[in-house]
């Protein structure tokens, strides 16, 4: 038996059960940097760097464990090739791997092994909490998909911020209520900035080979400061844990010009490419819950995304695939503006939010849902278009999060597969939770007109267009009710300005 085990970018996890038992007599380790993980769609050049860096310390450090590794880099073909001329090559019997992170990955290592009449060995990935088929068994008898129910399941199965009588601390499962606090009108006041992490040679020459091989790829690497490996990854945990997540819960929804990261942890692109384990990382919250006396609601909302949302969308983009990527509710086809890839709009929370992504490939949940995400929804663009570019821009977006999140949550273009109703809002909303509106050529509270905020007059008219599906939830009712206080007169206004907007994206 001669077995290949292959290590994606995505699974730099030195405890992988495909790493477990490897027998240096029989057993080859093969990681593969292909050039179309980089190029079917339009990767940030931070993202490229992040990718190629940890998967070089990551085989470097398993070099140094006796464990040898074929390091293929810079290759013109997909990774299914490379390992179908290595197999043919090398007369592999048995391929091992852990499930990936892309359904269509997934699919092509199965048709591989199948064409080849080779043993897979394809592990479920117990880097999560809940397997997919874990996931799929708690779906089964579900009338309605919502994060809500399966939290409290995995808070009761892990016993996690759980009293001795298995009830939740506090009296309550969720203190979301408490998390949404905008900063003061005078700012977010002083931010411990997160730790930065200077890149040595390797990186260094990940960042050379990125300029020349990716030199019109959008984004800058001159900001680049992401761990690389898992050493510095659980620094950022304990930095953030320390000195920033006592602030996180209270502001985690707030937005702010040239305020990138306010005390959001930055760990999800270590989370994602699995240099920590997400139970070492709620260990450590919890632990600074008992020692320094922090705020439950606090800490419950940053558990809450790792041990629910997270697992959460992971679950459903397996349960979902391969429909969920072609999913378009509301059968928008408008293309995404020109701008989403240069920031240069004339609205400055759009200006702010895609400017430092470009800066940094990072905004937290909030830019992504109701600025980027909302204006996509509003505007009617293609739901494929837009995936594709959270897809690209992030670093910390690998598709199991990336597309649940932006076809179920910013653009409900699986028609509330898993959420109770559209996230959309005027500028209004952009108004209370940030400071973009100030000094912005559009007013948030105008509906229409030259000095109309297009996110604004976008919104009253995607209420008109759905009047009759969003009268018929009581989520959304009262939404619509707001229509009647808006004359019918100025509502032919809007539609008209709205039309004139969508016609000509890229120009606002």
């Amino acid at each position: 038996m001669k077995k290949l085990i292959l290590v994606l970018g995505d699974q730099l996890d030195f405890n992988s059960v495909a790493l477990r038992n490897f027998d240096p007599s029989t057993d080859e380790v093969m990681m593969i940097e292909s050039r179309h993980e980089s190029t079917y769609v339009w990767s940030h050049k931070a993202k490229i760097a992040l990718f190629l860096s940890a998967m070089r310390h990551f085989a470097q450090t398993l070099e140094s464990q006796n464990i040898p590794v074929t390091y293929i880099k810079d290759s013109d073909a997909n990774i299914v090739d490379v390992l179908k001329q290595h197999i043919l090559d090398n007369q592999v019997t048995h391929l091992e791997c852990v499930e990936p992170g892309e359904y269509r990955l997934k699919i092509s290592l199965e048709h591989l092994a199948r064409d080849l009449d080779i043993e897979l060995i394809m592990h479920h990935d117990d880097h999560f909490y809940c397997s997919v088929s874990e996931f799929k068994a708690w779906v089964a008898d579900k009338k309605e998909l919502r994060l809500e129910y399966f939290y409290r399941y995995m808070r009761k199965k892990h016993q996690v911020l759980m009293d001795e009588d298995s009830q939740p601390l506090g009296g309550q499962w969720n203190f979301d209520d408490q998390n949404r606090k905008p900063y003061s009108k005078n700012g977010p006041g002083l931010i411990q900035d997160p730790v930065v992490f200077e890149p040595d040679a390797m990186t260094r020459e990940v960042f050379e080979f990125v300029e020349k091989s990716y030199p019109q790829h959008p984004g800058s690497l001159a900001h680049f400061a992401w761990p690389v490996t898992r050493e510095q990854a659980l620094v950022a945990l304990d930095f953030f844990v320390t000195h920033r997540l006592a602030q996180f819960g209270t502001y985690q929804d707030a937005m702010w010009k040239e305020t990138p990261f306010g005390w959001h942890s930055m760990l999800s692109p270590s989370l994602n490419l699995k240099l920590i384990n997400p139970r070492e990382v709620i260990e450590r919250a919890l632990a600074a819950y008992q020692t320094d006396a922090l705020d439950l609601s606090t800490v419950e909302g940053f558990i809450r995304q790792i041990i629910g949302w997270r697992e959460f969308v992971r679950g459903i983009y397996y349960l979902d695939m391969p429909q969920m990527a072609e999913a378009n509710f509301y059968q928008h086809q408008r293309s995404l503006p020109s701008w989403y890839w240069t920031g240069d709009s004339k609205m400055n929370c759009m200006k702010d939010a895609i400017g430092q992504t470009l800066k940094y490939g990072y905004a937290h949940h909030i830019q992504r849902l109701m600025v980027t995400g909302n204006f996509a929804l509003l505007a009617e663009v293609l739901p494929q278009q837009v995936s594709d570019w959270y897809l690209a821009v992030y670093v910390d977006a690998i598709e199991w999060v990336e597309l649940p999140n932006v076809v179920g949550m910013a653009l409900f273009a699986n028609g509330g597969r898993f959420t109770s109703k559209p996230y959309v809002a005027s500028g209004a909303y952009v108004k209370r939770m940030s400071n973009y509106c100030n000094g912005c050529q559009y007013k948030p509270e105008v509906r229409y007109g030259d000095q109309a905020c297009p996110m604004t007059t976008l919104y009253w008219n995607f209420l008109m267009k759905h009047q009759a599906a969003f009268n018929q939830n009581p989520r959304t009712r009262l939404m619509t009710a707001n229509l009647s206080k808006i004359s019918i007169e100025d509502q032919t206004h809007i539609q008209i300005h709205a039309d004139k907007i969508l016609n000509n994206l890229d120009a606002i």
